[in-house]
């Protein structure tokens, strides 16, 4: 295998799927990318990753005299391509080793056995397409719910419903849920599936293809596999699906709310994060709506306390008390000017919505239960 490919390409392209490769692998091929070099399409390499969960691969021009495949580690092939010299970058074989010369630097990689490296799946049938940077919008809006946990496996994912022209993304960790509608355009204008994709490996997915036009979302049959796909700019990637019932969370949502209030969210979110420097992770920020403001409260008894007063317009008064990093995330996605809190009691859950010259946007909402705390 020989071939020569542009230094930012390379760096690119293995970058990107790199970034998919296990921290601790069960196998040491596991830590690989394959590269494999074609002549077809005028040349071109084709770098992938698979760790029987996730897989991505990606296909580059480049100019190839002699086809052929390695597999060399994944993380070290990416920090060699990130710090070569702007130039051209030269990867042949030989032997057991594969030699990667750029200008006046050479780098020689241990090649690890084909044999052994698993199986890429590949693409199931497209169910549709989405805009690429709308929908990583909404998973960044939504994503934010789902629980680190791993001992919860089921609230690690962001489940997406897809009934016609509608996607649906939704996340919860038990303490707050977050949902996102948004259209795109489906294979079939009947379809309707469900999929519980872990919401670490979709936020990666949406981020790294953000930058294209348009992402097609590809969907095993039920009962064959369970597997998720998405291509755009000649990059693929794959994911299994987190198998369960998914608990019914949107019997969580209120069917109506007695007290608002419309705060501005830059101003809310600086203040959250100035008065949440005296609160620990045992804490809240306390927030009491009277009309005309709000005063946010933290710390209490002889610890470090802080308050400060935003302007707000409040329908009635109530006080309320949140966890402050569930509150600065539910914030910090909503993309609006302004934040609609719609409350009931002190204690039942808080529905965040964004709001721009006055309309609430109905497209997202963020429910966050309060921390309860005393007078």
């Amino acid at each position: 295998m020989k071939f020569m490919v542009d230094r930012d390409v390379l760096a690119d392209a293995v970058g990107w799927v790199a970034r998919t490769l296990p921290t601790r692998p069960p196998s040491p091929v596991l830590s690989g990318v394959r590269v494999k070099a074609g002549l077809e399409d005028g040349g071109k390499i084709t770098l992938a990753s698979f760790d029987y969960e996730v897989s991505a691969k990606v296909e580059v021009a480049a100019d190839v005299e002699e086809p052929g495949e390695i597999l060399v580690s994944g993380r070290l092939l990416a920090e060699i391509a990130k710090l070569l010299p702007a130039r051209p970058v030269a990867v042949q074989l030989e032997g057991p080793k594969a030699v990667v010369t750029c200008g006046q630097s050479t780098f020689t990689l241990l090649t690890m056995p084909l044999d052994d490296y698993p199986s890429l799946p590949g693409l199931p049938a497209a169910v549709g397409a989405v805009q690429a940077g709308e929908f990583a919008a909404a998973v960044g809006q939504v994503a934010v719910a789902a629980t680190r946990d791993e001992t919860l496996p089921l609230l690690t994912g962001v489940r997406i419903e897809i009934e016609g022209e509608n996607l649906t993304l939704l996340a919860t960790d038990r303490y707050r849920l977050a949902i996102k509608e948004l259209t795109w355009k489906p294979a079939s204008p009947d379809a309707s599936r469900i999929a519980l994709v872990r919401g670490k490996t979709l936020s990666e997915v949406a981020k790294s293809f953000g930058h294209t036009e348009e992402v097609q979302v590809s969907l095993s049959v039920p009962g064959v596999a369970d597997i998720i796909g998405f291509a755009a700019a000649g990059r693929e990637t794959t994911s299994l699906l987190i198998d369960g019932d998914y608990p019914l969370v949107r019997k969580l949502l209120p069917e109506s709310f007695d007290i608002s209030a419309v705060m501005a969210v830059p101003e809310l979110i600086e203040a959250v994060r100035r008065v949440s420097l005296v609160a620990d992770r045992n804490t809240s920020v306390q927030i009491g709506f009277e009309q005309g403001e709000a005063v946010l409260n933290a710390g209490a008894g002889d610890d470090a306390q802080a308050s400060e007063v935003l302007e707000a317009e409040v329908s009635a008064p109530i006080s309320v008390a949140f966890n402050p990093q569930y509150l600065l995330e539910g914030l910090s996605v909503l993309g609006t000017s302004h934040v609609r809190l719609s409350m009931n009691s002190s204690t039942k859950p808080v529905l965040f919505e964004g709001q721009v010259d006055g309309q609430v946007r109905p497209d997202y909402r963020y429910l966050l239960v309060p921390i309860r705390f005393t007078v």
